[in-house]
């Protein structure tokens, strides 16, 4: 059993940033890869930034620039540090793991953080 847990959403200012964190827990064997994702009122959700355990990532082409994503390897933690933001980023966040366990290997999800920028 895994699960994510995230912190970091709030209300800012265009132009503004924010630090959204992701910790993942319970019987983790080892992760493939974590992601964020967003999904704002009435779209689909879509990805925002992809990082593998390694260190490779890759990012939407709408945050390229302004948002970064990190690990903390040793915390099974993901981070996503957002600047320059802007009204268009508005939208509930989730963050992603491929998570193997003694069991299997599967995708989970965390439970969305709101993330709101004001123009």
């Amino acid at each position: 059993q895994v699960q994510l847990v995230e912190s970091g959403g709030g209300l800012v200012q265009a132009g503004g940033s924010l630090r959204l964190s992701c910790a993942a827990s319970g019987s983790i064997s080892s992760i493939n890869s974590m992601a964020w994702y967003r999904q704002a009122p009435g779209e689909q959700r879509e990805s925002v930034a992809r990082i593998t355990w390694d260190g490779s990532t890759n990012y939407a082409d709408s945050v390229k620039g302004r948002f970064t994503i990190s690990t903390d390897n040793a915390k099974n933690t993901v981070n996503l540090q957002m600047n320059s933001l802007k009204p268009e980023d508005t939208a509930v966040y989730y963050c992603a793991g491929v998570i193997r366990t003694l069991s299997d290997v599967r995708d989970y999800w965390g439970q969305g953080t709101q993330v709101t920028v004001l123009s």
